[in-house]
Protein backbone atom coordinates (compact mmCIF):
# COMPACT_ATOMS: atom_id res chain seq x y z
CA UNK A 1 0.00 0.00 0.00
CA UNK A 2 1.14 3.80 -0.85
CA UNK A 3 1.84 5.70 1.79
CA UNK A 4 1.03 9.11 1.70
CA UNK A 5 1.60 12.39 2.75
CA UNK A 6 -1.20 14.38 5.02
CA UNK A 7 -1.03 17.09 2.48
CA UNK A 8 -1.49 14.70 -0.66
CA UNK A 9 -4.36 13.45 1.56
CA UNK A 10 -6.04 16.62 1.90
CA UNK A 11 -4.97 17.78 -1.82
CA UNK A 12 -7.08 14.33 -2.86
CA UNK A 13 -10.18 15.21 -0.10
CA UNK A 14 -10.54 19.03 -1.62
CA UNK A 15 -10.99 17.19 -4.97
CA UNK A 16 -13.10 15.00 -4.36
CA UNK A 17 -15.29 17.62 -2.63
CA UNK A 18 -15.02 20.03 -5.45
CA UNK A 19 -15.72 17.67 -8.01
CA UNK A 20 -18.78 16.60 -6.08
CA UNK A 21 -19.98 19.89 -5.45
CA UNK A 22 -19.70 20.40 -9.43
CA UNK A 23 -21.24 17.40 -10.24
CA UNK A 24 -24.30 17.42 -7.68
CA UNK A 25 -27.45 18.96 -9.35
CA UNK A 26 -28.35 22.46 -7.74
CA UNK A 27 -31.40 22.57 -5.53
CA UNK A 28 -32.71 25.99 -5.77
CA UNK A 29 -35.70 25.74 -4.40
CA UNK A 30 -35.79 26.50 -0.81
CA UNK A 31 -38.02 24.92 1.46
CA UNK A 32 -40.55 28.28 2.08
CA UNK A 33 -41.43 27.91 -1.56
CA UNK A 34 -42.43 24.51 -1.24
CA UNK A 35 -45.86 23.92 -1.47
CA UNK A 36 -48.09 21.57 0.89
CA UNK A 37 -50.38 19.99 -2.00
CA UNK A 38 -47.79 17.60 -3.27
CA UNK A 39 -50.07 17.08 -6.58
CA UNK A 40 -49.31 21.09 -6.53
CA UNK A 41 -45.95 21.17 -6.09
CA UNK A 42 -45.39 18.43 -8.58
CA UNK A 43 -46.81 20.76 -11.30
CA UNK A 44 -45.03 23.92 -10.33
CA UNK A 45 -42.00 21.45 -10.89
CA UNK A 46 -42.84 20.69 -14.00
CA UNK A 47 -43.25 24.27 -14.98
CA UNK A 48 -40.27 25.45 -13.55
CA UNK A 49 -38.29 23.13 -15.47
CA UNK A 50 -39.85 25.00 -19.01
CA UNK A 51 -38.86 28.17 -18.19
CA UNK A 52 -35.62 29.82 -18.31
CA UNK A 53 -34.24 32.02 -15.33
CA UNK A 54 -33.29 35.25 -17.34
CA UNK A 55 -30.07 35.79 -15.26
CA UNK A 56 -28.29 32.71 -15.71
CA UNK A 57 -30.12 32.23 -18.96
CA UNK A 58 -28.93 28.13 -19.82
CA UNK A 59 -30.55 27.34 -16.18
CA UNK A 60 -34.31 26.66 -15.72
CA UNK A 61 -35.78 28.25 -12.95
CA UNK A 62 -35.82 25.06 -11.02
CA UNK A 63 -32.28 25.15 -11.32
CA UNK A 64 -31.15 28.79 -10.33
CA UNK A 65 -30.29 30.68 -7.42
CA UNK A 66 -30.76 34.12 -8.96
CA UNK A 67 -33.35 36.28 -6.79
CA UNK A 68 -35.56 36.63 -10.00
CA UNK A 69 -35.87 32.75 -10.49
CA UNK A 70 -36.41 32.67 -7.02
CA UNK A 71 -39.41 35.54 -7.64
CA UNK A 72 -40.85 33.33 -10.92
CA UNK A 73 -40.89 30.45 -8.85
CA UNK A 74 -43.18 31.94 -6.29
CA UNK A 75 -45.37 33.11 -8.71
CA UNK A 76 -45.55 30.08 -10.77
CA UNK A 77 -47.03 28.72 -7.06
CA UNK A 78 -49.17 31.48 -6.77
CA UNK A 79 -50.71 31.27 -9.93
CA UNK A 80 -51.25 27.30 -9.47
CA UNK A 81 -52.77 27.73 -5.70
CA UNK A 82 -55.17 30.01 -7.61
CA UNK A 83 -56.24 27.75 -9.47
CA UNK A 84 -54.56 28.48 -12.80
CA UNK A 85 -54.10 24.70 -14.68
CA UNK A 86 -50.48 24.75 -15.89
CA UNK A 87 -50.83 26.39 -19.91
CA UNK A 88 -52.32 29.44 -18.02
CA UNK A 89 -49.23 29.82 -16.31
CA UNK A 90 -47.09 29.58 -18.76
CA UNK A 91 -48.82 31.60 -20.56
CA UNK A 92 -48.95 34.51 -17.92
CA UNK A 93 -44.84 33.86 -17.31
CA UNK A 94 -44.71 34.70 -21.03
CA UNK A 95 -46.96 37.64 -21.44
CA UNK A 96 -45.01 39.21 -19.01
CA UNK A 97 -41.33 38.31 -19.91
CA UNK A 98 -41.63 36.96 -23.33
CA UNK A 99 -41.03 33.98 -25.63
CA UNK A 100 -37.56 33.77 -24.21
CA UNK A 101 -38.40 32.89 -20.86
CA UNK A 102 -39.34 29.96 -22.53
CA UNK A 103 -36.35 27.27 -22.07
CA UNK A 104 -38.00 25.44 -25.69
CA UNK A 105 -39.32 28.57 -27.29
CA UNK A 106 -41.87 28.07 -30.30
CA UNK A 107 -40.90 28.54 -34.07
CA UNK A 108 -42.48 31.58 -35.24
CA UNK A 109 -41.13 34.43 -36.93
CA UNK A 110 -40.33 36.16 -33.60
CA UNK A 111 -38.27 33.03 -32.33
CA UNK A 112 -36.63 32.77 -35.98
CA UNK A 113 -33.31 34.33 -34.45
CA UNK A 114 -32.78 31.94 -31.17
CA UNK A 115 -33.37 29.26 -33.62
CA UNK A 116 -32.19 29.38 -36.37
CA UNK A 117 -29.33 31.91 -36.13
CA UNK A 118 -26.77 29.68 -34.50
CA UNK A 119 -27.07 27.64 -37.09
CA UNK A 120 -26.82 30.80 -39.66
CA UNK A 121 -24.01 32.04 -37.68
CA UNK A 122 -22.22 28.80 -37.68
CA UNK A 123 -22.89 27.99 -41.59
CA UNK A 124 -21.76 31.56 -42.71
CA UNK A 125 -18.26 30.91 -40.47
CA UNK A 126 -17.68 27.48 -42.26
CA UNK A 127 -18.60 29.01 -45.72
CA UNK A 128 -16.32 32.02 -44.74
CA UNK A 129 -13.45 30.01 -44.26
CA UNK A 130 -14.09 27.54 -47.04
CA UNK A 131 -13.81 30.42 -49.20
CA UNK A 132 -10.91 31.77 -47.60
CA UNK A 133 -8.17 28.55 -47.77
CA UNK A 134 -9.98 28.01 -51.58
CA UNK A 135 -8.69 31.71 -52.23
CA UNK A 136 -5.31 30.78 -50.24
CA UNK A 137 -5.01 27.43 -52.33
CA UNK A 138 -5.79 29.09 -55.74
CA UNK A 139 -3.35 32.06 -55.01
CA UNK A 140 -0.40 29.14 -53.97
CA UNK A 141 -1.04 27.16 -56.60
CA UNK A 142 -0.67 29.96 -59.01
CA UNK A 143 1.91 32.04 -57.77
CA UNK A 144 4.12 28.39 -57.87
CA UNK A 145 3.38 27.88 -61.60
CA UNK A 146 3.72 30.84 -63.19
CA UNK A 147 7.19 32.00 -64.41
CA UNK A 148 8.73 35.10 -64.72
CA UNK A 149 10.12 35.87 -68.47
CA UNK A 150 13.54 35.70 -67.51
CA UNK A 151 13.13 31.58 -66.04
CA UNK A 152 10.87 31.02 -69.43
CA UNK A 153 14.13 32.41 -71.74
CA UNK A 154 16.51 30.14 -69.38
CA UNK A 155 14.04 26.70 -70.09
CA UNK A 156 14.06 27.47 -73.45
CA UNK A 157 18.05 28.01 -73.50
CA UNK A 158 18.20 24.91 -71.48
CA UNK A 159 16.09 22.88 -73.81
CA UNK A 160 17.48 24.07 -77.05
CA UNK A 161 21.46 23.24 -75.47
CA UNK A 162 20.10 19.71 -75.19
CA UNK A 163 19.15 18.95 -78.51
CA UNK A 164 22.44 20.51 -80.30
Amino acid sequence: MANHSPLAGRLITALAVLWLSVASPAYAIQPNEVLTDPALEARARDIGRELRCLVCQNQSIDDSDADLARDLRVLVRQRLTAGDNDRQVIDYVVSRYGDFVLLRPPVKPETWALWFGPALIGGGGLLAMALYFRRRSRASATEETSLSDADERRIARLLEDGRG
